[in-house]
């Protein structure tokens, strides 16, 4: 969201027809705008004007790449969220840093052990924690980040990558460490050991790797690359739902390419 221009001085015809409610006045990179008061921070940014290159990513509070830090009047608090999931308030003062600079190892995984001490290696760092609880209080996930650095700290690799699973990357914890840990980094490293060195392995997935390998999908998909727009459109309208209220054992009707596993 760094990489933005104001090139647009009105909304999208788009955006403009979700507008509701009165104007309010906010402040974006130090500019004053008036904006509906119903928008998120992303849509009144590009209500305001600005056109977004990089940064906006999911739109639904899953990438992280819309991280917002600001102000409310009279407030002394710093605080954050993700700009496509925050409503704008009057007079709030606003910036976005959806990449924040913090340190990332550099690793060959495949060399990696499932043991404390490749952590510890990669990111001595993770010492320097304080307890201060600030990477915690910032997490717009609600991740309790302090305790996945005390897990690791400890050891604990699983719970650390249990307890930072829904950790989407913002960077927003690092930008308040007192101890300058790359928290996001580090959690990211020790899921990875988790999933791929520790947990035990899905048969079914094994199973679904050597169908794949095997080509049971080649012809089908080699027809799907080939099918005109037009075609793809109705085959995807006309696709069997699954319904709304079911059981877990519900199949499709069609299970050509379904991949049976035994319970």
């Amino acid at each position: 969201m760094s990489s933005t221009e104001t090139k647009n001085e009105t909304a999208t015809e788009e955006i403009a027809a979700e507008i509701k409610g009165k104007l309010i006045p906010i402040y974006i990179m130090g500019h004053k705008y008036e904006v509906p008061e119903t928008l998120t921070i992303m849509k009144a940014m590009e209500y305001a004007g600005y056109k977004f290159i990089r940064g906006c990513g999911c739109r639904d509070g899953k990438c992280g790449a819309c991280s917002t830090v600001y102000r409310k009047p009279g407030d002394y608090h710093i605080y954050n969220a993700l700009a496509c999931q925050t409503q704008v308030e009057p007079e709030m003062y606003l910036t976005q840093i959806p990449f924040y600079p913090a340190n990332r190892a550099i690793y060959n995984y495949e060399e990696l052990t499932p043991v404390p001490e490749e952590i510890f290696k990669l990111y001595p760092e993770l010492f320097r924690c304080v307890a201060c609880n600030a990477c915690t209080k910032i997490c717009p996930k609600d991740i309790p980040v302090m305790d996945v650095v005390s897990y690791l700290k400890q050891g604990n690799i699983t719970k650390a990558a249990e307890l930072s699973f829904d950790c989407i990357q913002c960077g927003l914890c690092a930008s308040r460490c007192m101890g300058e840990l790359p928290q996001y980094h580090i959690f990211q490293l020790a899921r990875r050991i988790y999933g791929g060195k520790i947990a035990p392995k899905a048969k079914h997935l094994a199973e679904a790797v050597i169908v794949i390998k095997d080509g049971k999908y080649d012809e089908m998909l080699h027809e799907l690359m080939n099918t005109d727009e037009k075609e793809l459109r109705k085959i995807y309208e006309e696709r069997e739902l699954e319904p709304e209220i079911t059981g877990e054992d519900w199949r499709p009707k069609d299970r050509k390419f379904l991949l049976e596993v035994e319970s």
